[in-house]
């Protein structure tokens, strides 16, 4: 549901397809009806399976029977009295579904007259409605026997819209300036997006490219750019390479070509700098693609290498990977030490493993851990006293502050109310870099301490062995004191959710974000029988919650979160 969403906010065609024919329990009919609960009216069969369960297929619109029984290709034959009386019915529907898209605004009061609709005509408004995203026709197939493969491809090639019908996707200048509308134009400027990366063990590393405008040529420079950073006004990743050679893939096979036009799809190998999502033109005339909205992942994974051998593969195989998967998010969580992969789901997090392993890096998992912070519980006052003399040049420190909670997503504030000179001017951002310090190594359970407003309000100074180092040590050991006599609370991330779910599963969902520690918001309906439900949920209860959420809805569940403010956990979590 949520890839039929997707395709359909950019008007793209689709089709359906009914596989695994071959099934005991089989029922085209009932996936047919389903599909079209879901995804709506135009949901129709171009073919059906024939009634006495043979290998083969019906065709509606043809009207005749593709018989697979002795293999690929079918053999062409008459339909059987038994299908025409069964496909009376759905021929009709589909008729009048597609001739609803026809131009001959007549042709739809000849046929309710009783006129016959010619094969041809049938064929060329199917290919329009098609094409409009208007109809979404559906063949049944079955990979194991071959079953419906044929037709799967004649659809692409026929109703599909060329690239001459498709609108090339919005342009700017590198810098974010306007750009007229592409056309899909050999002789047009350059403009290519890099849809796929991957490496090959001979050739390296493989730039799957589709060529929106322009011609692309071997032994010619190109621009490089992506990552909507222009957009956000960056400019890191921005630069000129040479293209060696250009291929057409055939599978596994790259055959070399002597260009690629506009609507075509080739292969580059060798761009170092050009990931998946990444801008090739051409480097006098430098263009931005509007970048894609991908899928936020939302499955963390935590892993690390098994051995000091294995952690040079690790990170050679990450930026590899990350490279060509922009549904796949590294963090290097500098707080918890940890490395972890954002995943889309289990299937995604097992396949990235795989090749982690299969690149010679030897890895495993663990329990992702969360960011906590801390704060003070209640205001307090510190005394830190740094008196060391060992013989020559000694050290001399003290000062008194003051420290008050502030709300929730303050920060660190710092300020001085010292009178008479008590701390030297020039000692006081010493002592402000002593607290912050602290502050951010943490007080006794090593959580950065936050939403706190630290007030030095008094001190003493030596006229030679007082210095930076001294009142910074003597500004750890006030805030530590302070610390001693209000106590601390633990806080814990809270996330704002987002869950989108069919209707009969609401009530699941809501019960399970209550187990969660979760705050529900509120509820509301969208379109398609689905509900959208507000809450706040603790980060900790949300790591495996895109596994869970699929378990809990049928797969048909989805949800987006957002950090929202640290909030105090309770005392269970925090003795844990």
């Amino acid at each position: 549901m949520a890839l039929w969403r997707e395709c359909a906010a950019v008007e793209m065609p689709r089709a359906v397809v009914v596989s695994r024919l071959d099934h005991a329990r089989a029922d085209v009919a009932g996936e047919i009806r389903a599909c079209r609960e879901a995804f709506g009216e135009g949901v129709l069969p171009l073919y059906l399976p024939p009634s006495d369960g043979s290998p083969g297929l019906v065709g509606l619109v043809t009207q005749r029977y593709f018989d697979y029984t002795s293999g690929h290709p079918p053999v062409v034959r008459t339909v059987g009295v038994a299908d025409v009386v069964r496909m009376t019915e759905a021929r009709n529907e589909l008729i009048e579904g597609v001739i609803a898209e026809s131009e001959d605004e007549t042709l739809m009061e000849r046929y309710l007259s009783g006129e016959l609709v010619p094969e041809e005509t049938l064929i060329t408004d199917l290919e329009t409605a098609v094409a409009r995203s208007r109809f979404y026709p559906v063949i049944p197939a079955c990979a194991l026997t071959g079953v419906g493969t044929a037709e799967i491809l004649d659809g692409i090639a026929r109703a599909c819209p060329s690239p001459l019908e498709h609108t090339p996707p919005e342009v700017t200048a590198v810098d974010g300036g306007p750009r007229p509308r592409l056309t899909t134009d050999p002789g047009g400027p350059l403009a290519a997006e890099v849809f796929r990366t991957s490496a090959d063990s001979y050739v390296g590393r493989v730039s799957l490219v589709r060529m929106f405008s322009g011609t692309l040529r071997p032994e010619r420079a190109v621009h490089v750019c992506g990552h909507g950073l222009a957009e956000r006004g960056h400019d890191d990743h921005d630069t000129d390479e040479r293209v060696a050679h250009v291929y057409s893939p055939l599978g596994a096979t790259l055959r070399e070509v002597p260009h690629c036009v506009a609507g075509d799809v080739c292969a580059v190998t060798r761009l170092s700098s050009a990931e998946t999502g990444d801008t090739l033109s051409a480097p006098d005339d430098p263009l931005l693609i509007r970048t894609w909205e991908m899928p936020e992942p939302l499955l963390p994974v935590a892993v690390t290498a098994r051995s000091r051998s294995d952690e040079d593969a690790l990170a050679r195989n990450l930026s590899r990977l990350v490279a060509g998967d922009p549904t796949l998010r590294l963090e290097r969580n500098a707080e918890t030490g940890q490395l972890v992969l954002w995943c889309m789901g289990e299937a995604h997090a097992e396949v990235v493993l795989a090749r982690l392993r299969a690149g010679g890096a030897d890895v495993t998992t663990e329990d992702v851990r969360i960011s906590l912070r801390s704060t003070f519980a209640a205001q307090a006052t510190g005394h830190g006293r740094h008196v060391k003399q060992s013989g020559g040049h000694g050290q001399y420190a003290v000062c008194d502050i003051e420290v008050e909670p502030l709300e929730r997503g303050a920060g660190v504030e710092f300020a001085d109310r010292v009178v008479g000179g008590a701390v030297p001017h020039q000692f006081i951002p010493s002592v402000e870099k002593g607290v912050r310090a602290q502050l951010a190594r943490g007080i006794g359970d090593e959580h950065p301490v936050v939403d706190v407003r630290v007030t030095l309000v008094d001190g003493k100074a030596h006229s030679v062995d007082s210095s930076d180092a001294a009142f910074q040590t003597a500004g750890a050991l006030a805030l530590k004191d302070a610390a001693a006599t209000a106590g601390m609370v633990l806080l814990e991330p809270l996330d704002s959710v987002t869950i989108r779910v069919p209707d009969e599963y609401l009530g699941a969902v809501l019960g399970d974000l209550s187990s969660r520690r979760g705050r529900v918001l509120g509820t509301e309906s969208a379109t398609g029988g689905t509900s959208v439900v507000r809450a706040e949920v603790p980060s900790g209860e949300l790591l495996r919650y895109a596994i869970d959420l699929r378990s809990l809805t049928s797969g048909t569940g989805e949800f987006t979160r957002d950090h929202a403010r640290y909030e105090p956990a309770p005392h269970r979590q925090a003795a844990g």
